[in-house]
């Protein structure tokens, strides 16, 4: 009596040979880092990739400064003890153990990479007074902060936001107004929030693909979505808090998508996704782009019922934020001015078109090189699941990057968009996601212990 292999499983055995393509992948990835960590320097080139104290090293906004901390021992027994057995556990754990596992080991890993650099780790990020704690703690009236937003978006304004504030929605800001207003907006405590909640972005990640019917490919990617060089980028970082409630809401339309026979369930997951991904839109300018994602998960699921719901839902929100006094329509283009205006002026395109590349192999692991290279191998006997999201979100990508309006720092900028590229390894064979994870978190601890990566 024979079983249908579930999905991926026939393509796996069908290109299992064809262990050329990883290796290629993984060495043009490679190469390109190296030439964006080299051409700068060899060519004498400023690319801007940080102003400030300390040698650039770009492609990454920080520079070279080696340090080992009373954590980082801890750090590699984690890496160790994940690359040991994180890939028969996600296998062989039930549903609900596995997310419970990767939300605390995922937490794990972030917190002590943070701490390798101490508890300034953790608050040196959120405590810098380019960020929004200091701004927020200062908030004292809501609705008059978001009537004058745009005004003081501009370098022209005597009292002109600062940059992080500045380059973003007032979403961002309000949501450290409300730590702040709960007691929790201490440096270390926000931190520990911001932090608490990006450790649930692979959750979401892994509760998408099950509900498109890819248990056995979220098991397979679960290790790479919460172990890598991206917790370097993702402690205590906003744009990790941008990632986490964009995933939700992605994860949200999909159990929309796939629940639509019931009416109570398409209505309140639908509802619930145009919230957290109008939410997200009121965060971060760049992120109307996970639309094209949002689009591919209601293509995978085969059913467009929760579209109009989640866009009206959205709207709800981007529309309550400019009857408040802001209009995303409006700001966009003030911000564009104040963007041009500073660094971006000075960091060359020639370089950051493909450094920005560079920028995000390191952030999300040289291993999506050889992912991406897989995916390609197998062209049309790829899982259509894998070929939607991670198509979709590639596309994002060279939108932002063709843009010129993520010119550095998207190690971070990019955190969203990171997760979806990362399904690609569950189409790893056996062999390279076991010491790809190995080469992941080796990347992760030598990020983390040579460089300072303001982040």
């Amino acid at each position: 009596m024979s079983s249908t292999p579930p999905p991926g499983a026939r393509a796996e055995r069908g290109y299992a040979g064809r262990g050329y393509a990883e290796w290629v992948g993984l060495v043009t990835g490679l190469v390109l880092i190296a030439a964006a960590i080299a051409v700068p320097p060899l060519a004498e080139w400023d690319v801007q990739a940080r102003v400030g104290d300390g040698d650039q090293f770009p492609p990454l906004h920080g520079y070279w400064r080696p340090n080992v901390g009373s954590l980082s021992l801890p750090a590699i027994l984690l890496a160790l003890l994940a690359v040991r057995y994180a890939p028969d556990w996600a296998e062989r754990l039930s549903w609900r153990r596995l997310l419970l596992a990767s939300y605390v080991v995922g937490l794990g890993w972030l917190l002590v990479l943070a701490l390798v650099d101490g508890e300034a780790g953790l608050t040196r990020v959120l405590g810098n007074p380019y960020e929004y704690l200091e701004t927020a703690r200062a908030t004292t009236d809501v609705p008059a902060m978001l009537r004058e937003y745009v005004d003081r978006i501009p370098y022209a304004h005597p009292d002109n936001w600062v940059t992080h504030v500045a380059g973003h929605p007032p979403g961002a800001l309000l949501f450290f107004v409300g730590l702040v207003k709960l007691g929790l907006g201490g440096d270390l405590a926000a931190a520990l929030v911001v932090t608490a909640i990006a450790a649930t972005t692979p959750l979401a990640v892994l509760v998408t693909l099950r509900a498109l019917d890819r248990e056995l490919l979220a098991r397979r990617a679960a290790p790479f979505l919460v172990l890598g060089p991206a917790a370097v980028f993702t402690a205590v970082s906003a744009d990790a808090l941008f990632a986490a409630v964009t995933t939700w809401g992605l994860a949200a339309l999909a159990l929309a998508a796939t629940g639509w026979r019931t009416r109570r369930r398409l209505v309140g997951w639908s509802v619930l996704a145009g919230l957290l991904l109008g939410t997200a839109v009121m965060m971060s300018y760049g992120l109307p782009l996970i639309g094209l994602v949002a689009v591919a998960i209601l293509v995978a699921a085969g059913c467009g019922y929760p579209l109009p719901i989640a866009a009206a839902s959205a709207g709800v929100v981007v529309g309550g934020f400019a009857v408040a006094g802001f209009a995303w329509w409006e700001a966009f283009p003030v911000l564009s001015e104040r963007y041009w205006d500073g660094a971006a002026a000075d960091r060359p395109a020639a370089y950051w078109l493909w450094g920005n590349l560079a920028a995000l192999l390191l952030s999300a692991g040289p291993v999506l090189a050889a992912a991406l290279a897989r995916l390609v191998a197998l062209r049309a006997a790829a899982d259509r699941v894998v070929l939607l999201l991670v198509g979709s979100a590639l596309t994002v990508v060279v939108i932002a990057d063709l843009s010129r309006m993520s010119k550095a720092e998207v190690e971070r900028i990019w955190l969203p968009f990171v997760p979806w590229l990362l399904i690609t390894t569950a189409l790893l064979s056996e062999r390279w996601r076991r010491w790809g994870l190995a080469l992941q978190l080796l990347t992760a601890l030598l990020l983390q212990h040579l460089l300072y990566t303001s982040w």
